[in-house]
């Protein structure tokens, strides 16, 4: 017996209701999905998150009990271009260009000499610490009186490590190979994962980086850097090959060297991290340590960016910078 079957009716306006619905879920699926990446993107690496907000004490003015206010004591200083002389402080910047053609490299040397290691500090950008919070270096130095400032270390980029500034203990999750400088001058390289931040509070610390790597310790280059990861943040570049690289060495207590490289550009390829260690070897650390690099390089003196950022003189915002001011 033949079946039969109903005929279709091909002007049934429910016909493709469900294969409308069906690519209606898939396409809100995807968009719901590609959201959720991007926001979460977004809140990682470009949303700010204060955690903290730092009180501004970078004032020209004290205030007194009865409400007036006295300005703080001039400082007797001359200065030009290239060097800084006061009672307190001494520095020096050299240019220095190596190499030609395709191998030449163009870097900054800045020599400092304190009587005072409370005038070596750290600020933060816009006075707050968290993640994403950004200003160029010389905008952070000059909300701070900065007489000379480098970038620091990024700290904003990662979540992790440990960070101590000015004193105070913002963050405690140690990781990587450290910097530390002290209250009596001095600087020490460290492992965090070794050291507590209790105990370097307790040895006078006021300041910790943590980036990397260590260049020189104990007065000798860490001798492989082949292997070095500071962490696995998107878009970070290889850490090995010639970058723009900013780095801190202390020759003795309270004498410092700082070194800003350019890179990326027609006069100046950059180092890698091996030329970096030699070169403040060579300038007589006895302790070194790499700091952020690549776009976020500079070097800040007098009111002016001595080098030159992203090979166009133009800074990439950091959330923190270690600087020189007189006084207290």
């Amino acid at each position: 017996m033949m079946k039969m079957y109903p005929k279709s009716n091909e002007n049934d306006p429910y016909r493709n209701v469900k294969p409308r619905r069906k690519w209606l879920m898939i396409t809100l699926v995807i968009v719901l999905g590609l959201g959720t990446v991007i926001y979460s993107l977004a809140d990682r690496y470009l949303i700010r998150h204060v955690q903290v907000v730092v009180a501004d004490d970078n004032t020209s003015a004290t205030s007194t009990s009865s409400g007036t206010s006295t300005t703080a004591t001039e400082v007797n200083a001359t200065s030009d271009d290239w060097n800084y002389s006061s009672d307190d402080m001494q520095v020096k910047i050299d240019k220095v260009q190596t190499g030609s053609g395709s191998d030449q490299i163009t870097y900054y040397v800045a020599d400092v000499q304190l009587s005072d290691a409370n005038s070596l500090r750290s600020a933060l950008a816009d006075n707050s610490f968290g993640t994403n919070i950004t200003e160029n270096t010389s905008e952070i130095a000059a909300a701070n009186n900065a007489i000379f400032a480098i970038n620091g270390d990024y700290y904003g980029f990662r979540d992790d490590g440990v960070i101590i500034r000015n004193g105070t203990v913002y963050r405690d999750d140690p990781v990587r190979d450290a910097m530390a400088l002290f209250s009596d001058g001095t600087m020490k390289t460290y492992n965090e994962t070794e050291v507590s931040s209790s105990e370097l509070l307790a040895e006078g610390a006021t300041n910790t980086l943590s980036f990397g790597p260590i260049l020189i310790q104990d007065g000798e280059i860490v001798s492989d850097f082949s292997s070095v990861k500071i962490d696995n943040n998107f878009g970070n570049r290889s850490i090995q090959v010639a970058n723009p690289r900013t780095a801190i060495g202390m020759i003795a207590p309270n004498h410092y060297v700082f070194v800003v490289v350019d890179g990326r550009q027609d006069n100046s390829r950059g180092m890698t991290l091996a030329e970096l260690a030699n070169v403040m070897k060579g300038l007589g650390a006895t302790e070194a340590y790499n700091l952020d690099g690549g776009g976020s390089s500079t070097m800040y003196f007098m009111g002016r960016v001595v080098n030159n950022p992203l090979g166009r003189n133009q800074e990439r915002g950091v959330s923190d910078i270690l600087y020189l001011k007189e006084g207290q």
